[in-house]
């Protein structure tokens, strides 16, 4: 569910982990006000950056699988209120990720994060149609932002289309 919001939007970033690898709040919002206009969505978000054992029981009780996940959104869908939901972000799991598929932790980051707006903003990946929608406006955003591809890391973006467009056949 798409909800325009002609206000900026108000992020509040709050950091539950001791893990030194969370880039800046200044970051974090940047890269979720750019999510966010993409659409022109505004309202107030939550990002939440937490450790393993809180993003194992939220996903437990959500999503009924009993292992923490990189990020899980919490969308409000009434479209009267200023409020429009939260993101939680676990941090060990972003830098477990980062490394095991040789990513900048950085760039992943800034994934993870757009990730889960769009999902607050009614994205899925369900099927492969919204997937690659939801992956077009990811990566097209990413590399707005400075970042590579996060599904073709090296591949220019008409590489990364043309083999996205032959890998879905």
């Amino acid at each position: 569910m798409k909800r325009v919001n002609a206000t900026a939007p108000d992020i509040t970033i709050q950091c539950v982990t001791t893990e030194h690898s969370v880039p800046a709040a200044k970051e974090i919002r940047h890269w979720a006000g750019a999510a966010l206009a993409l659409d022109g969505a505004g309202g107030e978000v939550t990002i939440r950056i937490t450790g393993a054992a809180e993003m194992r029981a939220l996903n437990r009780q959500w999503r009924d699988a009993d292992r923490a996940t990189n990020v899980l959104s919490f969308p409000l869908h009434d479209a009267d209120c200023p409020l429009f939901g939260d993101v939680v972000i676990c941090a060990p799991v972003l830098a477990q990720e980062a490394a095991q598929q040789g990513k900048s932790l950085h760039a992943h980051w800034a994934h993870i994060t757009i990730h889960g707006i769009l999902h607050l903003m009614g994205y899925d990946h369900a099927d492969e149609n919204t997937a690659g929608i939801m992956e077009a406006k990811e990566t097209a955003l990413l590399q707005e932002l400075g970042f590579p591809d996060p599904y073709h890391p090296g591949l220019t973006t008409a590489a990364a289309k043309t083999d996205a467009v032959q890998t879905r056949r």
